[in-house]
């Protein structure tokens, strides 16, 4: 997806008054994480999403070659962001790793320090398009969603609910124009009922929330909450560039 700059304008997004970001969901107020992580404070849980650990190896394995340091980064990520909240729970959303091999060519000591991070905590890795079925001696508990109160975590939104949802899978990004230049950043996309949520990972790109697959998931209009470098900036989607 391109990059280059949009002839057109748009105003400066004003920043949201509640400085680290909030959303809600279905009634449900979760802190938004500047990192792209979720809090959601009444049950200590921080959910993260799309991974993608191991997707430099995967590429290597291919023959397209990138620096093999994306699961370290991500882990650091990480572990900042943990540090900062001190979940009891955290949930990953599907797609934590790139591909089915991607629990074994992870290294020695990226698996030491996911460990550390699973240590005095429970973790739950839900299943995604990219790695469906549970993998052993990476810690942890395998499910393919999670209800909890008014809200499911699942990997990919459902075409059509009722319920009030959290997914990854589309990677979020939205692209705006500020003082002459766009910027393209990633983002929570939601409209009070559903809330998809950037990729964390470190190599993970981003699909633009202008594009039909990700704006066929809202039936009413909706916000992309981009991540800026202090502040979560709300700036409903249709004033928002295509890519």
């Amino acid at each position: 997806m391109s990059g280059a700059a949009h002839k057109s304008r748009a105003a400066a997004p004003d920043p949201s008054p509640h400085g680290e970001g909030q959303v809600g969901v279905a009634d449900v107020t979760l802190v938004a994480d500047l990192a792209g992580a979720l809090y959601w404070p009444e049950h200590a849980l921080l959910v993260v999403a799309d991974l993608h650990f191991e997707k430099g190896s995967s590429f290597a394995a291919r023959g397209v070659l990138l620096p093999p340091y994306d699961t370290a980064a991500t882990l650091r990520r990480l572990a900042r962001v943990i540090g900062r909240f001190a979940p009891r729970l955290v949930v990953a959303l599907g797609d934590s790793f790139h591909d089915g091999g991607g629990t074994q060519r992870i290294a020695d000591t990226d698996r030491a320090t996911l460990r550390t991070l699973q240590r005095g905590r429970d973790w739950i890795w839900i299943t995604g398009n990219h790695d469906p079925e549970p993998a052993a001696d990476i810690g942890g508990t395998f499910c393919r969603m999670l209800a909890l109160g008014p809200l499911t975590l699942r990997h990919e939104p459902l075409a059509d609910t009722d319920e009030g949802e959290i997914a990854g899978h589309f990677h979020p990004v939205a692209r705006v124009a500020v003082r002459g230049r766009s910027v393209r950043r990633r983002c929570f996309a939601g409209d009070g009922r559903r809330l998809v949520m950037p990729a964390f990972g470190a190599y993970a790109g981003g699909l633009n929330v202008r594009d039909p697959a990700i704006a066929a998931l809202f039936s009413r209009s909706f916000t992309a909450h981009m991540l800026g470098e202090r502040r979560l900036y709300p700036i409903a989607a249709a004033r928002c560039l295509a890519d």
